[in-house]
C-alpha cells in the first residue's frame, strides 16, 4: 500500500515522531497507519505519543538578541502547565531554539525542527522529542519571529509577553542611550497596549472594509441618512487607526503625544531620522484552548 505526504503528516501528529522516521515506518508497514505507530512503539520512538496530544498552552513567549544586538527573535514555546513553564531545563530549551533561529534563519517551523540545535547534535525537533521524555509533559514549539537590523526586545511578566521591534535608524543614532531608551519605550507600548498593525498602510483591506460595514450597520440603525452616516463612519474608522496602528496610538508615558511624535522628538533631539519598521507581539497561550482541570472528574478517574 502506497503512502502520501499527508499520511506521514498525519503520523507525525499522532507519534510525535520526526518525518524521516515516520516515513521509515509507513515504508516499513507498506503504508498501514496503525502498524506504522506499532513500528515506532516497538522503535522506541513513539514513547512520547499520548503526550503529544495534550493540550499544551501554557510556556512562555520570550524575546532575545544576539550578542552583536543586530539580530533579534521572539518566540513561544508551550508546556501543558505553568510549572514546567518556569522549569530551568525548559527554559534552556526555550534559549536554545531561540539561539538556533539566530543562527539558523530558519524559513518556518518545519525548517527550524529540520535544524541541528545549537550546542547539540540533535536536531530541533529530536530535542522537543527527548524533552518530552525527560520533562513528562508535552512540548511544542509554537511560532517565531526573527528580524535583523536595529532591534529591541522586551520580555514582560516573566514569560507572559515577549516582544520585538525593528527601526531604521543609522548606527550612529543607534549607539546612543536615548534612542536604546526610547526602543525600550515602543517595545515596552506593544506589550502594554497590543496594537494590531504598524500603520494605517498594514491594515489589511478585508479587515478595513468589515470595520467600515459594521459600522455603517450601527449608524444605520441609529436613523442616521445616508450621506450624514457616511462622515460619521469615516470619523469612527479613524478612531479605529488610532486605537490599532502602533504609530497613531497615544503614547503610554506621555498622553500628549502619539508614538509616532514621540519617536520623531528623539529623533529631532538626537539629530538624525528614527522609523519603526517592524514589531512582532506573542503572549503565550494566545488563541489556544486551555485545559480546564475538574477535580471530580480526576479523583474519579483515579477511582477506575
Amino acid at each position: 500500500m502506497a503512502f502520501t505526504a499527508s499520511d506521514v503528516k498525519a503520523l507525525r501528529e499522532k507519534t510525535g515522531c520526526g518525518m524521516m522516521d515516520c516515513k521509515k515506518a509507513l515504508t516499513e508497514s507498506c503504508g498501514d497507519m496503525d502498524k506504522a505507530i506499532d513500528f515506532l512503539r516497538e522503535k522506541g520512538l513513539a514513547a512520547a505519543s499520548k503526550k503529544s496530544g495534550r493540550i499544551a498552552a501554557e510556556g512562555v513567549a520570550f524575546a532575545c538578541t544576539n550578542k552583536d544586538g543586530n539580530i533579534g527573535v521572539v518566540i513561544e514555546v508551550n508546556a501543558e502547565t505553568d510549572f514546567v513553564a518556569q522549569n530551568a531545563d525548559f527554559l534552556a530549551f526555550v534559549q536554545t531554539c531561540a539561539d538556533t533561529i539566530i543562527e539558523k534563519n530558519p524559513a518556518d517551523l518545519e525548517a527550524l525542527m529540520a535544524c541541528k540545535a545549537c550546542g547539540s547534535d540533535l536536531t530541533v525537533e529530536e530535542l522537543v522529542r527527548e524533552k518530552i521524555l525527560t520533562i513528562g509533559e508535552n512540548i511544542k514549539v509554537r511560532r517565531f519571529k526573527r528580524f535583523e537590523g536595529v532591534v529591541t526586545t522586551y520580555n514582560h511578566a516573566g514569560g507572559r509577553i515577549g516582544v520585538l521591534v525593528k527601526f531604521n535608524a543609522s548606527p550612529e543614532i543607534a549607539r546612543q542611550d536615548e534612542f536604546k531608551v526610547c526602543a525600550k519605550d515602543i517595545a515596552m507600548q506593544v506589550a502594554a497596549v497590543n496594537p494590531g498593525y504598524l500603520n494605517r498602510g498594514a491594515v489589511p483591506a478585508d479587515v478595513l472594509e468589515h470595520e467600515k460595514k459594521i459600522l455603517t450597520e450601527q449608524v444605520m440603525n441609529e436613523g442616521k441618512p445616508a450621506n450624514i452616516a457616511e462622515k460619521i463612519v469615516m470619523g469612527k474608522i479613524g478612531k479605529f487607526y488610532k486605537e490599532n496602528c502602533l504609530i497613531e496610538q497615544v503614547f503610554v508615558k506621555d498622553s500628549n503625544l502619539t508614538v509616532e511624535q514621540y519617536v520623531k522628538s528623539i529623533a529631532e533631539k538626537l539629530g538624525g531620522n528614527i522609523e519603526i519598521e517592524n514589531f512582532a507581539r506573542f503572549e503565550k497561550g494566545e488563541g489556544l484552548e486551555k485545559r480546564e482541570d475538574n477535580f471530580a472528574d480526576e479523583v474519579a478517574s483515579m477511582v477506575k
